[in-house]
């Protein structure tokens, strides 16, 4: 059984039909696939030897060179790819959309049974792709796919949904429900989600005026989001604690290794959009799967990479936890995880001294551009 949601939207189906495309419908770019969103589920042991040389993202089952060799070949048949979202020129603007699922976090939500906030992460890791180029979120559609419809935990995970469109203040437009018989394990079930945002044309963000010198600013996570959990598994299952062990590490008020993980990803679309009205910020990237060392370098122009300042942030006890636990080189786990900076904005100086300045927000000097491509750690 499928069934599809649509809930009427007057104002916004007005604006959408009042605006006239005037560009031919092959003049677009189509997003580029992190590789990093491939998901496998682990159901073997760890092996020995790799514990002992350090546990890596690709050991858990998941390689981001597969994934990268497979954007090249899909470069081949739709040139453009590239970024965090596809953008379509509608009238004087861009439609930019963006589509995501939660990968194998999913499968925390079946073991902790905390099912209310991973609809927040599905709109998350949309809504902050499509923010990177400056666009403000328009609606939201989510796909829930399950062997057999459990009305009840639906509604939790929906009720989810609904949070996030509302902290991206967007619209939940619709959805579709497909209960497929001996497709998912019992109270198993699969998301994914789709985002569309508008930006003026002459307001896009595309980090093409990015120069050395500029400024990167580091917006603090909530902890791992909604990547890299082929490896935290694998972590967890190797490490003798439990989900209902307390995080090590964590000075604040005690909170389980579940809750931790389970946090779910901050929603950046108002503060990001605050910081774009006040001028200066020419570059964004989204720290999803491939961390700093490959999201970073996506919005750069040729000839230009990054320096990070080691040390400049709050590294959360997550991910401290998952680096001894699992043995992890600082390689892997930068180019894994978000290590506590969910959202890179690349700005003048200006604009960082006014963001750095400003106390009601909590955001880090991480770095700068410089003249040598890659991402280097100092």
């Amino acid at each position: 059984m499928i069934s599809t949601r649509l809930y009427p939207v007057p104002s916004l189906t007005v604006s959408l039909r009042q605006a006239r495309l005037r560009s031919p419908p092959i003049n677009f770019q189509r997003f580029r696939l992190r590789p990093i969103s491939i998901c496998c589920a682990i159901s073997h042991g760890v092996d020995k030897g790799e514990h002992e040389k350090g546990m890596t993202y690709k050991g858990a089952g998941v390689d981001i060179d597969a994934g990268t060799e497979l954007v090249r070949r899909i470069a081949k048949m739709a040139p453009g790819i590239g970024g965090f979202g596809g953008h379509f020129p509608f009238g004087d603007s861009y439609l930019v959309a963006g589509t995501d699922g939660v990968g194998t976090k999913l499968k925390l939500a079946f073991e902790t049974g905390i099912h209310d906030t991973i609809g927040i992460d599905l709109v998350a890791m949309s809504v902050n792709d499509i923010v990177t180029f400056g666009a403000k979120p328009l609606f939201f559609l989510d796909y829930y796919a399950t062997s057999k419809l459990d009305v009840d935990l639906a509604e939790k995970v929906i009720k989810g949904i609904v949070d996030g469109c509302k902290q991206s203040d967007c619209v939940l437009l619709g959805g579709e429900t497909a209960e497929m018989p001996g497709f998912y394990a019992k109270g198993e079930y699969d998301l994914s989600g789709f985002a569309v945002g508008a930006v003026k044309k002459d307001e896009l963000i595309d980090g093409k005026n990015i120069v050395a010198g500029d400024i990167l600013i580091g917006l603090p996570s909530s902890g791992v989001h909604s990547n890299g959990f082929s490896l935290v598994r694998r972590v967890l299952e190797s490490s003798g604690f439990s989900l209902s062990d307390n995080m090590p590490g964590n000075s604040g008020k005690p909170i389980t290794i579940g809750e931790a993980l389970m946090a779910p990803t901050v929603i950046y679309v108002k503060q990001v959009l605050d910081m774009i009205s006040k001028g200066g910020v020419k570059g964004i990237a989204h720290m999803t799967g491939g961390g700093f060392t490959d999201n970073i370098p996506r919005v750069f122009p040729d000839g230009l990479g990054a320096k990070i300042f080691t040390g400049s942030w709050e590294v959360l006890p997550v991910f401290h936890w998952l680096q001894q636990a699992g043995g992890i080189e600082d390689v892997e786990m930068r180019r894994t995880f978000n290590m506590g900076i969910g959202m890179v904005l690349i700005v003048t100086k200006d604009a960082a001294d006014k963001i750095l300045a400003d106390s009601s927000v909590a955001a880090y000097h991480i770095g700068e551009v410089v003249h040598e491509e890659g991402v280097i750690f100092s």
